[in-house]
Parts: C-alpha cells; sequence; structure tokens
C-alpha cells in the first residue's frame, strides 16, 4: 500500500473512531484489509485497497465503515483483567452506591466491552453484593462496543474452560454452564443482567437519558490523540452523577484540566 492511501484510510479512521494509525502501523492495516478483501472476494468495491477506500467514501448507509471499523479494531481482554480495580468496585464504589442512591437503580455503563468478559464480571460482583439487599436494587448494567461481531460474541456468553478457569469456583458454579464441546456459558439470569448495544464513542452528543454512578473505559484511549482524549472524558464527566467513578486502563492517564475529576487511585477517578 502507498503511503498516501494509508494516509487517507488514516485519517478516515481518525475521523470516524477517533483511533489513530500512525505509519508504523501501515502493515497491520495491510493484513487486515487483506483478510477482509478476501473473505469478500467478488462483491462490488472490493477488488483492492483503493477500491474499498471509494466504497467506503461512496457508501451512505454506513455499512461501509462498520466494515471497516471491524476490520482496524483489536479486542484483547480476559476475565478479571487488572483484577484490583474489580476489587474496589466490589469494596467501595457498591457499599457506597447502596447508602446513596435512593431509588434502587444503579447505573453502569461498561464502555468498549469488547468480548464481554469485563461486563459480565461486573455483573457477578453486582449479583454476589446485591444478592441479600431485596428486590428492589436494579442492577442491569449497559456494555457498548464499535464492533457488532464482537458484540455478537459477547451476547453469546461462550468462554472456554481455560478462560472461566480464571475465575472464582463459587462463580463457575453459580453463572456458567458447561457446554457439550467442552466451552462454558453464562447463564441466562446473568445475561439478562446485561444490555449489550453498538455505540460509536465518537458520536458528538451521547443519548443517555440519565447519568451513570459508574464509568468502566478501559485501555481504548490509548489509541487517541489528546483532543480526543481529553474530549472524551469531559463526555464521561459530563455524564456522571456526582460522587460516580471513572475507570480507565492502568496504561492510561487522564489530563484533569480536562474534566475536573479526583484522582482516587491509579486508573480510578471520581466527579467531585
Amino acid at each position: 500500500m502507498q503511503e498516501a492511501l494509508f494516509q487517507q484510510y488514516a485519517q478516515l479512521v481518525q475521523q470516524h473512531f477517533g483511533i489513530q494509525l500512525p505509519l508504523e502501523k501501515k502493515a497491520l492495516l495491510e493484513s487486515r484489509l487483506f483478510k477482509l478483501l478476501n473473505e469478500r472476494h467478488g462483491q462490488p468495491g472490493f477488488g483492492d485497497e483503493r477500491e474499498f477506500l471509494n466504497y467506503v467514501l461512496e457508501d451512505a448507509s454506513g455499512q461501509a465503515l462498520t466494515l471497516l471499523s471491524e476490520a482496524i479494531t483489536t479486542h484483547h481482554t480476559f476475565f478479571m483483567r487488572e483484577a484490583d480495580h474489580f476489587d474496589f468496585f466490589g469494596k467501595q464504589v457498591l457499599p457506597y452506591l447502596e447508602s446513596c442512591i435512593r431509588d434502587g437503580d444503579v447505573r453502569t455503563w461498561c464502555a468498549a466491552c469488547s468480548s464481554g468478559e469485563e461486563s459480565y464480571t461486573l455483573a457477578m460482583i453486582m449479583a454476589d453484593f446485591f444478592a441479600l439487599r431485596g428486590p428492589e436494587w436494579e442492577t442491569t448494567l449497559l456494555a457498548t462496543d464499535l464492533s457488532q461481531d464482537i458484540l455478537d460474541v459477547a451476547r453469546s456468553g461462550v468462554y472456554t474452560g481455560e478462560a472461566v478457569r480464571s475465575l472464582p469456583a463459587q462463580w463457575q458454579a453459580e453463572f456458567f454452564h458447561r457446554l457439550p464441546d467442552g466451552n462454558y456459558q453464562v447463564s441466562d439470569r446473568l445475561k439478562q443482567k446485561v444490555l449489550y448495544r453498538k455505540f460509536n464513542l465518537m458520536t458528538p452528543v451521547f443519548p443517555f437519558r440519565k447519568p451513570f454512578h459508574v464509568i468502566f473505559c478501559r485501555n481504548v484511549m490509548i489509541y487517541f490523540d489528546t483532543p480526543t482524549r481529553d474530549a472524551l472524558v469531559r463526555k464521561f464527566y459530563d455524564f456522571l452523577e456526582p460522587g460516580g467513578f471513572l475507570f480507565v486502563g492502568h496504561s492510561e492517564v487522564i489530563d484533569r484540566q480536562s474534566a475536573p475529576f479526583e484522582y482516587v487511585m491509579p486508573s480510578v477517578y471520581r466527579k467531585k
């Protein structure tokens, strides 16, 4: 791929998804597009990288952009990733929310949920915490991602035995059942506590009717440039309740000049 063509792709990806593609990512983009073009060989507009770019630019339906987003996004996650966050969520955040929420509606957003491990982990922690606290607590959480394909994986809730093995034995027994092929599937009861939706964090105006008490957006903003990251952090601040918590990845640090968050612990911030 010529550098000029790569730069056109990079500009398009930055504009629509906020993701930076520096020149050293050219080989990665080439391999992802090669796979995409081979999988869809023979379809109109998919002859080579140039024709696919023209297809994306000319398509008004949004389907071409969806294909591009599926090609360039990376989905790497696992259960209990950055486990100290989950420990803090269960031991510090939930008791605080129990003490201050009056209508029983716990609003949690797992942004960039990928294949579902993070969102199901949060759901299991809340199920444990609120199990003996009465039926008036509504803990269904929102989990969003840019990729429809990865959301389908999350909704299915099927994981390998090796992936599930990292979870406490009690959770394995209570929230999963083994399939004939040896994989494990999340129970229907737990699936009902996670609402999966496709959502682009670059959406200019967030559509949520009520602010959240907790937002998890981990290991996503590392792909954004500084202005994009600062704008997103400000939106997160605006869509948090006072006293609400923002969790980011351990390799991410937010600029508190962009939004007046209070630092709580590494990669955990709170709205004042």
